[in-house]
């Protein structure tokens, strides 16, 4: 029976890259059909999966120049049950792509918000005449270019070549080396991998809170690869922390060192252990 992957769309998105990209590793892996589900934001492909709705969603959490993913970080605290089964790292190279035969004819710029940071540079540079206005995927942008022959839209090549479309500046991402970290979520327990991430939460606000928890890891000698603050939204100045571990779930000694976390924390979600894949971006496209 083939498994329901949800992933943001419409067709061409990098999220459906990814999602083609883990789709090929089932198979390839594991010997699993799949099919996937497009749906217009990330929050609703997380919720799909937290609902039963699909088996599997793919959402991106981190990319290398912009950070993390909000919506992802939040929703994955939000809601029960969720757990990451896989991490999957794609390249992203970004295009300008429009109808206008010069940057300096193009007065309005769409696409996602994630997108147009990781060009600001390159924009700021050859088009500070734009307005840059965010759209909720890299693909819905596109269909602002037949709006005026000034528009302009940031996308893959993929996507270009899907909707015809021609690109004027190729790969104009601020560093070459961009990459996305997407991760693969279930409602069911992941198998143990080497890399865990989790939340917490403190029970004050006072100096040192955050000083015991980095101190329990340190101690334990188990590394940090990721740390990252998101408010709480009950109060200004309360904040969750974030984090990736390189250390398995299914080890005595995290066993051990989450136990320590608990005495010095408010509360704790395991989000799971697990393997990280990395996808040449030209692979996904059938």
């Amino acid at each position: 029976m083939a498994v329901s992957i949800a992933h943001l769309g419409p067709r061409g998105t990098f999220s459906e890259q990814a999602a083609l990209a883990f789709q090929a590793w089932l198979q390839e892996n594991e010997g699993q059909e799949s099919a996937l589900i497009a749906y217009p934001s990330i929050l609703q492909a997380i919720q799909a999966v937290a609902e039963g709705a699909v088996s599997l969603a793919i959402v991106p959490v981190e990319n290398s120049i912009e950070g993390s993913v909000a919506v992802t970080l939040d929703t994955l605290w939000q809601l029960e049950s969720l757990q990451i089964q896989q991490a999957l790292v794609l390249p992203i190279r970004h295009n300008l792509i429009t109808h206008a035969s010069t940057t300096q004819a193009i007065e309005t710029i769409y696409s996602h918000p994630q997108a147009l940071g990781q060009c600001q540079q390159w924009l700021t540079q050859h088009c500070p005449q734009a307005t840059l206005v965010p759209t909720r995927s890299t693909t819905e942008s596109l269909q602002h270019l037949n709006d005026h022959v000034t528009t302009a839209a940031i996308a893959s090549t993929w996507a270009a070549a899907l909707y015809n479309l021609p690109v004027l500046a190729p790969t104009i991402n601020d560093q070459p080396d961009n990459c996305t970290k997407f991760w693969v979520l279930s409602t069911t327990t992941a198998a143990q991998g080497n890399h865990t991430s989790l939340a917490f939460s403190l029970p004050i606000n006072a100096p040192g809170a955050l000083l015991k928890p980095l101190e329990i890891f340190a101690r334990a000698q188990i590394n940090l690869s990721r740390i990252e603050s998101r408010p709480t939204k009950r109060s200004l100045g309360e904040y969750l922390f974030f984090l990736d571990l390189e250390a398995s779930l299914a080890a005595a000694h995290t066993q051990d060192t989450l136990r320590a976390l608990a005495t010095c924390t408010e509360k704790i979600k395991l989000f799971g252990s697990y393997d990280t894949i990395a996808v040449a971006a030209q692979a996904t496209i059938p």
